[in-house]
């Protein structure tokens, strides 16, 4: 049985998604809080998007994959559903900075990752020293200048759709850089808190940070507008590209297709992974093209 679940953190303490030995990560606590639930020896879950060390969440989602008999078993005497019981176990073992919000058997083909169709973050910023709030500083930036969002708007227009997000990525090695951007735009809410909404089909390491970083200059009116297309145009990185801070950062949504396209999205998604794998090997380690599979953190 595939188990979908959705879950939110505050990444203030963590060291990313992703385990890594002798650092605090949401996969490893999450892990070992499903092997003590289900009382199995280890759990292995596949996220949506990795998210990077700081960064928050509140509308991840992972799956895990067990035997019928262990959730059954697992629920004891309870008279709640399987996936109801081991949502309400998890959240009495997992830590108080991460909560699972819905636990549920996943339809037929559902993959976390590969079924997705579009990752949305949020970056939040308050650029207004009198209404700076110290209970926010684990996830709203303070930034000194004023902002135009009318520019910051117009410089983001010019980012939207596939590209080579070349400049605006931590390049590993064999993974590809080109990425569809479908929005990218910012608003300010009655607080004064700036905010900007990035929903792309998957994001390439640190992608999102630098675009914001990128078009903060644009904002504070150190660079013109035309520079974040010019930076994206020339394909490296840019020594005057400023990577955001992590802490502004929250993966809000994932979205899937209905229930019944679900399988074909992940083959979809899988086949283009294949296809670049073999272009990559081609071309002795040349970027990969298009995929699209690569949810990894903004």
């Amino acid at each position: 049985m595939r188990i979908r679940i959705d879950l939110a953190y505050d990444g203030s303490e963590f060291s990313g998604w992703a385990t890594q030995p002798g650092l605090r990560t949401v996969q490893a606590e999450l892990e070992a809080a499903l092997a003590t639930s289900l009382r199995i020896p280890s759990a292995r879950v596949v996220c949506a998007g990795r998210t990077d060390t700081g960064v928050h969440a509140r509308g991840q989602v992972v799956h895990v994959d067990v035997d019928d008999h262990v959730l059954a078993g697992s629920v004891g005497r309870s008279r709640q559903t399987p996936a109801e019981a081991l949502r309400r176990r998890l959240n009495g073992i997992l830590p108080p900075d991460i909560k699972v919000r819905r636990v549920a058997e996943a339809p037929a083909g559902f993959d976390a990752r590969f079924s997705a169709l579009w990752r949305r973050y949020a970056y939040r910023i308050v650029d207004d020293p009198t209404r700076f709030d110290p209970l926010h500083r684990a996830h709203v930036l303070e930034w000194s200048r004023r902002l135009d969002v009318d520019a910051l708007n117009a410089a983001s227009d010019h980012l939207l759709g596939q590209h080579d997000f070349a400049a605006f990525c931590k390049r590993r090695e064999g993974a590809t850089t080109i990425r569809t951007l479908l929005d990218l735009h910012w608003t300010r809410d009655a607080h004064g808190v700036v905010e900007a909404t990035v929903r792309a089909d998957a994001f390439c390491h640190s992608m999102v940070r630098a675009l914001v970083g990128c078009l903060l200059a644009v904002g504070d009116g150190r660079q013109p507008v035309g520079w974040p297309h010019d930076v994206l145009v020339r394909g490296v990185r840019d020594p005057a590209v400023t990577v955001a801070h992590a802490h502004g950062l929250t993966l809000e949504e994932v979205a899937y297709p209905d229930d019944a396209e679900l399988r074909a999205r992940a083959e979809q998604t899988r086949a283009k992974r294949v296809a670049a794998d073999a272009h990559s090997d081609a071309t002795s380690g040349a970027q990969r093209g298009a995929t699209g599979e690569d949810a990894s953190d903004g």
